[in-house]
């Protein structure tokens, strides 16, 4: 991520959600930054350690994505999961 990005950190989903009160305030705009050789990043985020589920911030993230139409005219899709 680091490396693509050529940064340390990015916004992630759910923290921006969190800010702004709903996933439905959102823009994809919000959370997608383009990195090295024209790649879209979107970080989900999650829960605190100990606190939660990861598997929230994960469905919330998707299901924005998916709404939103993030994942037309894209060659191909991959996940970075916890676990």
């Amino acid at each position: 991520h680091r490396l693509i990005l050529n940064t340390k950190a990015q916004q992630t989903v759910l923290h921006l959600a969190a800010e702004r009160g709903t996933v439905e305030d959102l823009e994809l705009t919000d959370v997608v930054q383009q990195g090295f050789g024209s790649i879209l990043n979107v970080e989900c985020g999650g829960p605190e350690p100990g606190v939660g589920c990861a598997g929230r911030g994960i469905i919330t993230a998707i299901n924005f994505l998916e709404e939103e139409g993030a994942y037309e005219g894209l060659d191909f899709v991959s996940y970075d999961v916890l676990g």
